[in-house]
């Protein structure tokens, strides 16, 4: 039996996202993947059952490092007011460093695919975030409306200008930063 290569599964990682990024899910196919890995194609059917077990694990990694990264430092006894500012930095800060990962989980999210996807693995992941904002409704500081509404008003606005940065089209500074921030928040308080 052959040993796992963590090498090697890192770069069939790093290959599915880079590739899925440029070329979409349907050209992506496990013999581009290893020329681009680097590695045979018998090797990835080593560590993958097949192209959808393969891309189902490489979102469910880019979302754990994504959860890792946005919630490392978290105090949730904070006020929810620094909670939401600690969290939309770090969103800001995750999408800007590893624009790769969050590109391709945008894709999956917008693709018919994840309905068969660890849907269950990777909610719990981000219960932070929902304590968060129900925290802010039973508080009385956000609008008393569904959780996820307020997270596509206040969180995704900061992630179009963070994706926007990415492409060249604007710059997050620490003003436009706190700008943004403070505008995502207006657009959920009470």
């Amino acid at each position: 039996m052959r040993q796992r290569d963590d090498n090697k599964i890192e770069a069939i990682y790093d290959a599915t996202i880079q590739l899925v990024n440029e070329i979409g899910f349907a050209e992506t196919s496990i013999s581009k993947i290893a020329k681009k890995a680097n590695v045979s194609a018998a090797t990835i059917y080593i560590y993958f059952e097949n192209k959808e077990d393969m891309l189902g694990k490489t979102y469910l990694k880019a979302k754990k490092m994504m959860s890792e990264k946005l919630f490392h430092g978290m105090d949730e006894a904070a006020p929810v007011r620094e909670q939401f500012d600690f969290f939309a930095r770090n969103f800001v800060k995750f999408i800007l460093n590893h624009g790769d990962n969050f590109m391709f989980m945008e894709q999956v999210t917008n693709s018919p695919l994840l309905q068969n996807w660890c849907l269950e693995e990777t909610s719990s992941l981000y219960e932070p975030v929902f304590r968060m904002f129900e925290t802010g409704k039973s508080q009385k500081l956000f609008k008393q409306e569904d959780v996820n509404l307020l997270i596509i008003y206040s969180v995704m606005p900061i992630a179009q200008l963070a994706k926007a940065q990415i492409k060249g089209e604007f710059l997050f500074d620490e003003r436009s930063l706190q700008t943004a921030i403070q505008m995502s928040w207006d657009a959920i308080k009470i």
